[in-house]
């Protein structure tokens, strides 16, 4: 080996050497090339001669020279025992810090090559040790002091946005952006910084002399249990809290209720905000060496991932109940949205046993919808209440059928994807209503199929409820309240399309066929008593006229007694409310005035005539507008004087 000044000799000498061949060369450009192109091959002799050292007693020298600016900042040596070297004010003692270590490094690497390394190497991989501690609390500390608070509402309405801005349906997927790993495209997401940019600099500097002193276990050590540590407080901000299966399903509904949302919200930002952004974080710490990154990040994602799914895990195998059914839905679309991005994220054997993982809990939670769905079909059909809704309104069953089934239309898709395994031979199979209708109904879809089915179990439980009004009429009124209810939630919704015109056009024939029902049961006998009955007695004889006022006083009674019993009754609709006061009017009013018409000066010519010409028929049109209001009317208002 040469000494030191023998290598500046060189680079001295190697100097001159340029000066003078530019100074006397008769052709400077070939000399130059020759020159420069010899310049590398000897500069790299000097590099290699000034990295080399001095042999073992240069290398004793750089080694006391490093080990005293790390014995320096040794927890048990004194003032800067409780500083941190990254942090503000020592940028150049963290600098002087790294050189040291680096110096140490290269001695153990030559030493340890070396067949004397002996006392000196035992010495160096001891203050490599004393700096490897030193580094590795560094390295917490700035994991510590850079790392950024997360903001889940704000990364919650970030997402809002992005999904708005491509016209996104919760819970779809959103735009791609150019990315790809093993060939899978990445998709898009929110960016978040998980720790401060500078101090990302500070742990790749540690990291890399860590993983060069071959201390990879440690560094990963306190890496990923920071880290964790972390994911699992990103994961309570967004709502998922640390629960098992037991726990969960002794939850009331009402919180089980905002816990379920809060999971298909958080699931997606965990996986495309978080963990995206944990596995960028690593990827810089960990440039230098891939293989840390992979270990480092499987074990950071796995603990989060497990425990999302374990928290579907106990809604999948919890109790079957119809309000659950969206919840479940949500629960479902989120995870299927997101296993495309845990693709992309994980690698090699953690990518295969976490996105089995996954896939086995979406198999449960869709079985958990389909046996959900299942149970709101046999509630409907078995629905027993036995108190009948007031003046025919409109039953709570059916309000609240045709509301979840309108929900139902949102996830047509996933319950389409679900019902697939359905035999071929149920889909799209004709439909019986209990009208007889046999046509295929629907776009013969299997939610189509099985909505149909749930329709018609409603109307037939209506049926058997409208059999517990003891007045024909009001069962009419109350199965074309119920119809009319459901065919509108049908027409103004995405139901419509799922059941078809045919089905609307036969259901509008049943509600005209309830109110056509409903006027023969309720005004047949007030017709009856002013039918002309073909009487040839002497339009003046005291029988006849006897006759007329009876009539008249029968007229009065029976409509006496359908005002105030239908004015109680009720039809929300207002269109439908004023069709039916109008189909009354047109068979009632015209029957009635032609009545008067030919009797009314026959009976207004005796004695108490009040008492029988009662109403004119405009009279009988103003009290119509009381009909189905709900509210009981009272025929208190003098006679009218108008001409009927």
């Amino acid at each position: 080996m040469v000494k030191p000044a023998e290598g500046d000799e060189r680079v001295l000498a190697a100097a001159q050497q340029i000066m003078k061949s530019l100074g006397t060369s008769k052709n400077m450009k070939e000399d130059m090339m020759f020159i420069l192109s010899n310049l590398g091959s000897r500069f790299a002799d000097i590099g290699d001669v000034l990295s080399s050292g001095t042999g073992k007693g240069g290398l004793e020298e750089q080694l006391e020279a490093a080990e005293e600016v790390i014995m320096g900042w040794d927890a048990d040596s004194g003032a800067k025992a409780q500083a941190f070297l990254f942090s503000e004010g020592y940028m150049d003692e963290a600098t002087a810090y790294l050189a040291a270590v680096d110096d140490v490094v290269r001695a153990v690497e030559e030493l340890g090559s070396a067949e004397d390394g002996g006392e000196v190497l035992e010495r160096a991989e001891s203050v490599l040790q004393m700096a490897m501690a030193r580094l590795e609390d560094e390295f917490r500390h700035v994991l510590l002091s850079n790392a950024v608070v997360f903001d889940a509402d704000a990364v919650y309405e970030s997402m809002h946005r992005l999904s708005n801005s491509f016209q996104l349906d919760s819970p779809h997927s959103v735009e791609f952006e150019n990315g790809e790993d093993d060939g899978i495209q990445a998709p898009m997401s929110v960016s978040v910084e998980l720790v401060n940019p500078v101090g990302v600099d500070d742990l790749k500097d540690i990291a890399d002399r860590m993983i060069r002193a071959g201390y990879e276990k440690e560094l990963c050590q306190v890496y990923t249990s920071f880290r964790r540590e972390a994911m699992d407080e990103y994961l309570t901000l967004l709502g998922v809290e640390k629960l098992g299966i037991e726990e969960v399903q002794k939850i009331e509904w009402s919180a089980l209720d905002e816990k379920m949302k809060r999971w298909g919200q958080a699931v997606k930002v965990a996986v495309k905000v978080v963990l995206t952004g944990e596995k960028r974080l690593c990827e810089q710490v960990f440039s230098g060496s891939n293989m840390i990154e992979r270990i480092c990040f499987s074990e950071i994602s796995k603990g989060c991932v497990m425990q999302l799914i374990t928290f579907a895990e106990a809604i999948a195998v919890g109790r079957r109940a119809s309000e659950k059914l969206f919840r479940i839905l949500d629960m479902y679309d989120a995870l299927s949205d997101v296993l495309q991005d845990l693709r992309v994220l994980l690698c090699d054997d953690m990518r295969e046993f976490i996105c089995s993982e996954v896939e086995v809990i979406l198999g449960s939670l869709g079985d958990a919808a389909k046996g959900t769905f299942a149970e709101f079909e046999s509630a409907v059909k078995g629905e027993k209440s036995r108190k009948p809704t007031l003046g025919g309104e409109i039953h709570p069953l059916t309000r609240y059928v045709m509301n979840y089934v309108k929900l139902l239309v949102d996830y047509s898709d996933t319950l389409n994807r679900l019902f697939d395994d359905v035999s071929h031979g149920q889909k799209g199979s004709p439909v019986a209503y209990n009208d007889g209708s046999d046509s295929r109904i629907g776009d013969g879809s299997p939610l189509a199929h099985r909505l149909l089915l749930i329709l018609s179990s409603l109307e037939a439980n209506l049926e058997e409820k409208s059999k517990l009004y003891d007045d024909k009429a009001l069962r009419y009124v109350f199965m074309m309240n119920n119809i009319h209810y459901i065919v509108q939630k049908v027409k103004d919704s995405e139901l419509g399309k799922l059941v078809g015109d045919q089905w609307i056009r036969t259901h509008r024939g049943r509600i005209r066929q309830c109110a056509t029902c409903y006027l023969r049961a309720s005004w047949s006998k007030v017709l009856a008593c002013i039918k002309e009955d073909g009487s040839s007695g002497a339009a003046s004889s005291s029988a006849f006229k006897l006759a007329l006022k009876e009539k008249f006083k029968n007229f009065n009674l029976c409509f006496e007694e359908i005002y105030k019993i239908q004015s109680a009754w009720k039809v929300p609709d207002p269109q439908l409310r004023e069709e039916m006061r109008i189909s009354i009017s047109e068979k009632v009013i015209p029957a009635y005035r032609s009545f008067m018409g030919r009797y009314r000066h026959q009976v207004e010519s005796g004695r108490n005539a009040g008492k029988y010409v009662k109403y004119t028929a405009d009279d009988l049109e103003n009290y119509l507008l009381d009909f189905f209001e709900g509210t009981p009317g009272t025929l208190n208002h003098p006679r009218r004087k108008t001409v009927g």
